[in-house]
């Protein structure tokens, strides 16, 4: 299999996490560590590149612990081989993350007194939207008992590879805690779905002298390339040793489209809303509200789609979008003319080409989501973005008789703004009333209307 050799890059929630605005948290595989370890999933994100039966996987991951103590086993369709396996930077995932995260836009009203012309600029703001031993793992021929095969070991760069195979759940689970794993508890009976789908199992773990000459503060991103008609990402086996929800935001990279889930349903986020002006400095807290809102609603058991466009252009771009050399090494391997088209007052530079991203937020437990993902590509193109209006009203002189006029439409945008912050986030009216600065043409709330009611009501 000619695989090209792609460095991998992998971001750390900017908020969001992700960067929406809460810490993303989940792993496609489960942690396992030494004896003591208190060792559990808190933020992950996963690039999927894919055209046909070839995949590119991009693990990240938010450790918590000794990193003596780190390591993972995550199911794959077929043994994984050294030169299928890279280690990289911790920039190309913060830049499809950013580029692909829930954006607030703003928009300046015009002055009411001069001729109409057009005003508004659109910006968005980033603060959404992530005791085995050292040493290499040792090559051990299986016992029949067991029916645990080594495929291969390897190291690359800090980390310790093993690839396995098993016949038998209890035996792969007895194998791993006699070469110095901690299995997390209720293990075997997750790990015998996979074993039933022939799948292998890829274990990492650190190289702990390695790691402390790399100089890097957290784990890097492990990449691995394979070629499987199945297009998957198993995350049960995140929920062994999880506390509480997980939250997984997936960046699926394609030639084509959209990249569906095919055995869970998929939401759009709430988007196009248009909320009070104070929500550019707690853009973060209000996404996590709105998203926890709609979670609920869907009762947690579907997959929210926040974004799906082709790189090659964005209206309105979040970000720096990432280039041709960053596209390569978030996986994509199809794009080959490296081309940039140049920026200007709207767009930015953005490598031109025939990629579509399609960004999936899934917050999961283990009695809502039994089964893992199962994606398919599609043709469908549509752009979608989870997007969220902010009007600044005029603030200047409104004497003349269209100024009037605007003020006396004013107070009411501003209540249907608040109403609809309420609405999304479950918050407080009273709570959000006491943020907005209303114009000050009424002295005292429209007791007739039932906003005001809403807000001065002791209920």
């Amino acid at each position: 299999m000619n695989i090209p050799r792609i460095i991998i890059s992998l971001c750390l929630a900017c908020i969001l996490v992700l960067s929406f605005a809460t810490k993303a948290i989940a792993f496609c595989g489960f942690y396992v560590g030494g004896a003591d370890a208190k060792i559990f999933n808190k933020a992950s994100q996963v690039v999927i590149a894919r055209n046909g039966d070839r995949t590119i996987l991009t693990m990240a991951n938010d450790f918590q612990g000794a990193i003596k103590d780190f390591a993972m086993v995550i199911p794959v369709p077929v043994a994984i081989k050294r030169e299928q396996v890279h280690i990289g930077k911790r920039t190309t995932i913060e830049k499809v993350d950013a580029f692909s995260q829930p954006r607030l836009v703003e928009y300046f009203d015009p002055d009411p007194c001069e001729t109409p012309r057009l005003n508004e600029s659109a910006i968005n703001y980033n603060n959404v939207p992530s005791s085995a031993p050292s040493g290499t793992l040792r090559r051990r021929i299986s016992t029949q008992d067991l029916g645990v095969t080594v495929e291969d070991n390897f190291k690359v760069n800090e980390y310790e590879i093993v690839i396995l195979s098993a016949k038998q759940s209890d035996g792969l689970e007895t194998w791993l805690q006699q070469n110095g794993y901690n299995i997390p508890k209720g293990a075997s009976e997750l790990l015998s779905p996979y074993i039933k789908q022939n799948l292998k199992f890829f274990v990492a773990k650190i190289d702990v002298k390695e790691f402390n000459k790399s100089g890097y503060q957290v784990l890097r991103p492990i990449q691995i390339a394979f070629e499987s008609p199945k297009f998957m990402l198993p995350i049960r086996l995140g929920t062994i040793n999880a506390r509480g929800e997980q939250d997984l935001v997936i960046y699926v990279l394609s030639p084509k489209g959209q990249v569906e889930l095919t055995n869970y349903r998929t939401v759009k986020v709430p988007t196009g809303t248009e909320i009070p002006e104070y929500i550019k400095s707690e853009f973060g807290a209000f996404y996590q509200a709105t998203f926890q809102k709609v979670y609920e609603r869907e009762q947690k058991k579907v997959a929210f789609l926040e974004y799906a466009w082709n790189v090659s252009n964005c209206d309105p771009c979040s970000s720096a979008p990432p280039t041709a050399a960053e596209l390569k090494e978030a996986g994509v391997f199809w794009e080959d003319n490296g081309e940039i088209i140049p920026s200007n007052s709207r767009r930015r530079s953005i490598s031109q080409g025939n990629t579509f991203i399609t960004r999936l937020h899934v917050r999961y437990t283990r009695d809502k989501f039994p089964e893992d993902l199962l994606f398919q590509e599609t043709g469908n193109r549509e752009n979608f973005q989870g997007r969220y209006v902010m009007n600044h009203p005029f603030k200047g002189n409104l004497s003349c008789e269209a100024g009037k006029k605007y003020q006396q439409t004013l107070r009411p945008r501003l209540e249907q703004e608040a109403s609809n912050l309420a609405n999304l986030t479950g918050w407080s009216i009273r709570d959000i009333y006491s943020k907005i600065d209303f114009p000050t043409v009424q002295s005292q709330p429209d007791g007739n209307n039932p906003f005001w009611r809403n807000v001065w009501s002791d209920k």
